[in-house]
C-alpha cells in the first residue's frame, strides 16, 4: 500500500462556529452507496446524499440516479474524530505541523483532529497564543481542526477568555509535561480551574500521573541501564496513575466539571471509573491504541519508538483496558499522535531515558484501533468508539459523528476485514517513524470526505484545504 501527497488547488477556508459552513468543491459526488452504511446505530444498505458539504438525503437501499457512487459492501460511516493528537505548530513545524498532520490524519480516514496546547511555541496558555495557533493553521487544514487550551500554575485569569475565544477543552499535566514551557499543575490549581469551566460545560483533560514524594529508587536503575524497557516501565509505576485518577474523580465529584482522563494505560484504575461512572459523574476516559496493539513483554530494548509516557505496560492489563471498552466503561479511543524528529527520539542511541516520549501514530488510530479491539467488541461496537462517542464529548455531536440529516458530509469508507502492513513509505507524517511500521493491521482505509470533498482516493491525497475550524460557540 502507498500513500501520495498531491498539490491540489486550496480551497478557501471559513471559521466554524459547532457547524461547517459551505465550501466550493473540486470533485463533487452527490450521492454515496453502501450496503454497510452506518445508520441509525446498525450496518444497512443505504444512499447518502449531500450538498455543499452538508447531509441532504438519506434512502434506504440504492438510489436509482446515474450520480450514485456504489462502494459495494465497503462500510460507510461517519468521519472518524482523533480528540487527542500533537500537531506541534506553530514554533515546532520541524516536529510536525498542519499540513502534514492533517494529511496523515485523512489517509487515515480522520476527518476531525483536535490539537493539544503543549508542543506549539508559544504554548497555548493565553488567547493571544491561540490566535497564533489559529493563524498558523490558515491554508493547511485538509481536515477539520479543533483546539485545546492548556492550564499552567500562572494563567488560571485566562481560561474563561480561552473557552469564550473556541477552544474546546482545557487540558492539564499533573506530572512534568516534558515542555518546560508548560508546566504541571496540582490540586490547587485543578480546584480553581474546574470552578471556572464548570459552568460552561467544557472539559477538563487530566494526564493523569503523580507522586508526592521524590520518584521512586527505580529511576536510577533506567540512569543505569538507559536502553532497558524493563526499567524504563518501572520508572513510571501504575500507582503514579491511580493516584492521579483519585484526585481527578474527587475534584470532579466537587465541581461536577466535565473531566477527561486521557490515555489510560493503567488497569488498576478501572474499578475507581466505574464507580465514578456508577455515582452519575461527568467523567470520560479515553485509551490509545499502542497501550491495546502493544504489551511490554514484546517491546524489544533500546527501541525508542515505543516509548510514551505513561508507558505502554504488561499483556495482561492491556487486555483488561480492551475488555472495558467490551462492558461500555471506556468511552473511545485516540491518538496521541506525538511525533518528534529521530534525533529527538534517540533512534540510533535506544537510550529511553533521554528519548522523546510520544508514539507517532495519527495515521493508523482507525487501522491500530479495530486491530485491537476486534476480538472484544464487535463492529457495531466499534464504529461509536471512533465517531459518535468523542463528538459527544467535545459537544458536537448535534453535527457530527453519525450520518442524519442536515449533519455534516464527514465520511470514512473503509473495509474491516482487509489487512495491510504498513511501510515507511506510507507514512504521511513529517517522519516516517512509527512503531505501527511493519505490523499487521486491519482496517483498510478506501475513501475519506471531508465536508462533502474527496480529500483521500485510494492511497492518495487529491484535494487540500477542505477542512474547517471547530470552534466552541
Amino acid at each position: 500500500m502507498r500513500y501520495r501527497r498531491s498539490s491540489a488547488t486550496s480551497l478557501h477556508i471559513t471559521v466554524l462556529q459547532l457547524t461547517i459552513y459551505p465550501l466550493q468543491l473540486t470533485i463533487y459526488m452527490p450521492h454515496l452507496y453502501s450496503t454497510r452504511c452506518w445508520l441509525d446505530n446498525r450496518l444497512q444498505p443505504a444512499t447518502i446524499s449531500f450538498d455543499n458539504g452538508i447531509i441532504t438525503h438519506i434512502y434506504q437501499g440504492k438510489l436509482n440516479n446515474p450520480n450514485v457512487v456504489d462502494v459495494g459492501d465497503d462500510v460507510l460511516m461517519p468521519g472518524c474524530i482523533d480528540v487527542h493528537a500533537h500537531i506541534n505548530e506553530p514554533g515546532r513545524t520541524d516536529w510536525e505541523g498542519f499540513d502534514t498532520a492533517t494529511q496523515a490524519a485523512a489517509a487515515g480516514g480522520i476527518t476531525t483532529v483536535i490539537d493539544m496546547p503543549l508542543n506549539s511555541s508559544p504554548v497555548t496558555t493565553t488567547v493571544a497564543a491561540f490566535e497564533q495557533k489559529l493563524a498558523a493553521s490558515k491554508g493547511k487544514m485538509h481536515v477539520n481542526c479543533g483546539f485545546y487550551g492548556g492550564l499552567v500554575p500562572d494563567n488560571l485569569q485566562h481560561l474563561t477568555a480561552l473557552v469564550e475565544a473556541g477552544v474546546l477543552g482545557i487540558k492539564a499535566f499533573l506530572v512534568h509535561s516534558g515542555i518546560d514551557e508548560f508546566p504541571n499543575v496540582g490540586r490547587k490549581e485543578l480546584d480553581a480551574a474546574m470552578a471556572i469551566l464548570a459552568p460552561y460545560n467544557a472539559p477538563l483533560l487530566a494526564h493523569c500521573e503523580i507522586y508526592d514524594t521524590e520518584p521512586p529508587e527505580l529511576l536510577n536503575n533506567l540512569a543505569q541501564h538507559p536502553q532497558s524497557y524493563t526499567c524504563y516501565l518501572a520508572s513510571r509505576p501504575k500507582q503514579w496513575e491511580n493516584d492521579a485518577v483519585l484526585l481527578m474523580i474527587d475534584l470532579c465529584r466537587k465541581h461536577g466539571c466535565k473531566t477527561h482522563i486521557v490515555h489510560l494505560s493503567s488497569a488498576e484504575a478501572l474499578p475507581y471509573i466505574a464507580q465514578a461512572k456508577q455515582e452519575g459523574l461527568p467523567l470520560t476516559v479515553e485509551t490509545c491504541p499502542h497501550y491495546l496493539l502493544f504489551s511490554a513483554e514484546t517491546i524489544p530494548d533500546g527501541n525508542t519508538l515505543y516509548k510514551c509516557a505513561p508507558p505502554i505496560r504488561e499483556a495482561y492489563n492491556n487486555n483488561l483496558i480492551k475488555q472495558g471498552f467490551g462492558s461500555g466503561l471506556m468511552d473511545f479511543v485516540s491518538s496521541d499522535h506525538s511525533p518528534a524528529p529521530p534525533a529527538i527520539k534517540e533512534i540510533e542511541s535506544g537510550n529511553l531515558q533521554k528519548a522523546w516520549g510520544g508514539i507517532a501514530g495519527l495515521q493508523f488510530l482507525l487501522p491500530a484501533s479495530y486491530t485491537s479491539l476486534k476480538e472484544y467488541v464487535s463492529l457495531a461496537q466499534f464504529i461509536p468508539l471512533i465517531t459518535q462517542k468523542p463528538a459527544q464529548f467535545l459537544g458536537v455531536d448535534t453535527k457530527k459523528g453519525s450520518i442524519k440529516l442536515g449533519y455534516d458530509a464527514d465520511f470514512t469508507i473503509w473495509k474491516p476485514e482487509a489487512s495491510f502492513v504498513p511501510t515507511p513509505q506510507d507514512v504521511l507524517h513529517r517522519y516516517p517513524i512509527s512503531p505501527y511500521i511493519g505490523q499487521r493491521l486491519f482496517g483498510v482505509v478506501q475513501q475519506t470526505y471531508v465536508n462533502g470533498v474527496l480529500v483521500f482516493n485510494h492511497h492518495q491525497i487529491i484535494n487540500k484545504n477542505a477542512g474547517q475550524w471547530l470552534l466552541r460557540k
